[in-house]
């Protein structure tokens, strides 16, 4: 299908009022997540102004520009892969390459702007049994503004582990797309790890095959303004994913996670959980969790949680969780979302065994975070984000 045939499907029969305005951008939030609107026309979405359902937690004037087309795209983000042998690979090229889009369409203007914006798109192809893969994304640089686009897909019935790291300084806007075919499975390590002044809004646009098997453990450590939108599609029965996530904000860190997983076809499962502490002034996440299951998705397993650990006053965190149903046909379906604060009967048992009260909160912290960082595939790479966490434990003084 052509950009243009996509775009005439998306606008075409819109209500006046909602033209240019499905990703909730319009004057009352969609009655459905199966109304949201993609496309990859910037000029389709409307400018957000801070009041729209979808942007109500985001500090716009913290975003540089990217969502209201007044940002330059002066420098260049740097795509590195380390680890490249038999079995993948790493082409370069361009938007109308035929395989840009199958992952998905960009459901926001910032989406939107980074798909036209973005010189090129890296598209890594996994097939077989590949050697773990390292791919680092960096920033580029203080005061400057870039757009990406990395695709990855699997061949039917690879097995592949990748690791996704992002670092440096500046704005980023970009899109991911992971396209996994039938019967193949991938493991994805997905860090924030970006310098103090960094923004980072991406879109990821995950898409499953028949019988195929996603895992995305994300983790986000740094940087000003971080803010992540993944969409899961089936596109075939038999499908598994498992979104799973951990996030440590810190004085004025803004962290925001905006998931839609789209239950379209019958027979598939997902699974969801993500954790957030958060310490010092300002500091903010954001958990926006959304679950269609449509009414012809009969057979589906579907659970979503949310935990947030507020370790000080005068942090913030916010946490929506959304099913919504349309068949009676399921095997299970729920959602939960808990936040408090530190449990100080926890430091109390902890200190009345010897325990000194700053290393006490530590080790209640890593507890918290004991289940996410378990799922890292690699013992190497959980070693290196542990010893990360740590480090921002040590700085924050918890």
């Amino acid at each position: 299908m052509t950009v243009e045939n996509h775009l005439a499907e998306n606008v075409t029969g819109l209500a006046p009022e909602l033209a240019g305005a499905k990703e909730g951008q319009g004057s009352k939030p969609l009655a459905s997540a199966s109304e949201r609107f993609t496309s990859y026309d910037v000029e389709a979405f409307e400018v957000p102004g801070g009041r729209e359902e979808n942007w109500r937690f985001t500090p716009l004037r913290r975003l540089r520009g990217l969502h209201d087309g007044s940002a330059p795209f002066d420098g260049t983000a740097v795509v590195e892969i380390a680890g490249a042998g038999e079995g993948v690979v790493v082409e370069r090229v361009t938007r109308d390459d035929a395989r840009v889009g199958e992952g998905g369409v960009p459901a926001d203007r910032v989406a939107a702007q980074a798909w036209a914006s973005a010189p090129d798109v890296t598209v890594v192809t996994l097939d077989g049994r590949p050697a773990p893969l390292d791919i680092t994304v960096s920033g580029p640089g203080a005061g400057v503004t870039a757009a990406a686009h990395l695709q990855l897909r699997t061949r039917p019935f690879a097995e592949a582990t990748v690791v996704l790291t992002h670092v440096g300084s500046g704005a980023l806007a970009d899109n991911l797309e992971v396209v996994v075919a039938d019967g193949s499975r991938l493991t994805l390590v997905v860090t924030d790890e970006w310098a103090d002044d960094a923004v980072h809004v991406g879109a990821q646009h995950l898409a499953l095959g028949r019988d195929a098997t996603l895992k995305v453990i994300s983790v986000a450590l740094g940087g000003d303004l971080v803010r992540i939108s993944p969409t899961v599609a089936f596109r075939g029965p038999g499908g598994d994913v498992e979104l799973v996530g951990l996030g440590y904000a810190d004085a004025g860190q803004h962290l925001e996670q905006r998931l839609l997983v789209d239950h379209s076809v019958p027979n598939c499962k997902s699974n969801v959980l993500y954790k957030n502490a958060l310490q010092g002034d300002a500091a903010h996440t954001v958990w926006i969790g959304d679950v269609l299951i449509r009414a012809a998705a009969e057979n589906t397993e579907t659970f979503e949680f949310n935990r947030n650990l507020v370790l000080t006053e005068r942090a913030r965190a916010d946490s929506v969780p959304n099913l919504e149903i349309e068949t009676g046909e399921i095997t299970g379906a729920g959602h939960a979302s808990a936040t408090g604060r530190f449990d100080d009967e926890q430091l109390f048992y902890l200190q009345s065994r010897g325990i000194p009260e700053d290393v006490a909160r530590r080790l209640v912290v890593r507890g918290f975070f004991g289940e996410i960082l378990a799922r890292l595939p690699l013992p190497e790479l959980r070693e290196r984000l542990e010893a990360a966490i740590e480090a921002e434990l040590a700085v924050t003084g918890v």
